[in-house]
């Protein structure tokens, strides 16, 4: 091998760098801001805004603000928002009830986005009943304070038919009980939401990165115990392929991995092993972190959050779930 023969490869590599022109051509992973889904939380009245103080730049919005949110999300290029309810205290029960109501917080913001945006903007559903519960646990507990899977697939069933039948273009179980993806898409079947899709939190972990997110839809103070005994030790990697495995079986359109950046091996087997989308979520401490390091002058925002954007892409996720996809279109929309 000659000398120059021996030293292409590293000279091809700094060329291909050397513009940003260049950059651009030769880069293998792209975001968009049609990469992105935008998570919003609602609450009571007109004209509210309230600051979530654990999740910086992150805000609580009335249904009209939500509706602003949600116009803003189509004029950035955001294909969908994904909604949560901060249910007032008086409406939480030990049996959630307030989650089949038609009438509830998230239904009338559904309706309100439908209204407002038409088909401009997808709406993503969050099927879980923690932000019902008097306890902060995602399903009923039984006398002896167990979560019941099967009672409480019974409810996640007429919870999602409702959210459909206000108006909402994605299904997401969240609440990670067995068989539940099964029941809701025979429910949403046999009621005639045949194009009504159901994205499966499927590799959901009890993680300790889900502290400012309970804060926002209010469940944190009224969690009792936790919640390792239905979502997934972060030890585990080969039980979440099975979890997705059995989730797309039972007729999931897509699946979610929970966190996203401790998670990436995750999200690269699934996309490997599956032929469906992968979702990655970048919960509400990831978001956090990002905010808190920048404020203490750990490194540039952007950079931060752009950075761990792509590597969730790069890693094979189909979209990202995350608090800054508003600023992340921004930067990527120049």
């Amino acid at each position: 091998m000659t000398t120059a023969q021996s030293a292409y490869p590293a000279t091809r590599l700094r060329r291909t760098r050397a513009r940003a022109w260049s950059r651009a051509l030769h880069r293998e992973t792209v975001l968009t801001p049609a990469d992105l889904i935008w998570p919003l939380f609602i609450t009571e009245g007109r004209g509210v805004e309230e600051p979530v103080g654990s999740l910086p730049g992150v805000s609580r919005w009335s249904v009209d603000g939500i509706v602003a949110r949600a116009q803003e999300a189509a004029a950035l290029g955001i294909p969908c928002v994904a909604l949560f309810p901060n249910t007032p205290p008086a409406r939480r029960t030990q049996g959630g009830s307030e989650a089949l109501n038609p009438d509830n917080l998230i239904c009338r913001a559904i309706r309100a986005v439908r209204d407002a945006c038409g088909e401009d903007v997808g709406i993503l559903t969050d099927v879980a009943l923690d932000p019902y519960t008097s306890h902060g646990q995602d399903g009923l507990v039984d006398e002896a304070g167990y979560v019941a899977n099967d009672a409480t697939v019974e409810v996640l069933t007429r919870q999602a038919v409702v959210q459909a039948e206000a108006g909402a273009d994605i299904i997401a179980p969240s609440d990670m009980m067995d068989g539940r993806v099964g029941a809701i898409r025979e429910a949403l079947e046999a009621k005639g939401h045949h194009n009504v899709q159901i994205m499966s939190y499927a590799a959901k972990y009890a993680s300790a990165f889900y502290g400012p997110f309970r804060d926002a839809v209010g469940s944190g103070g009224l969690l009792k115990g936790n919640k390792q005994t239905y979502q997934m030790d972060p030890a585990n990697g080969d039980e979440a392929l099975r979890e997705i495995a059995l989730d797309i079986a039972e007729g999931a359109d897509s699946v979610m991995v929970k966190p996203g950046l401790a998670y990436l091996d995750i999200i690269w087997r699934a996309r490997q092993m599956f032929g469906v989308p992968v979702f990655a979520y970048q919960v509400s401490g990831e978001y956090a972190l990002i905010e808190a390091g920048a404020a203490a002058g750990a490194g540039d925002r952007d950079a931060l959050l752009m950075e761990k954007l792509i590597c969730m892409k790069r890693a094979g996720a189909a979209g990202i779930l995350t608090y800054h996809a508003p600023v992340a279109a921004r930067l990527l929309n120049g």
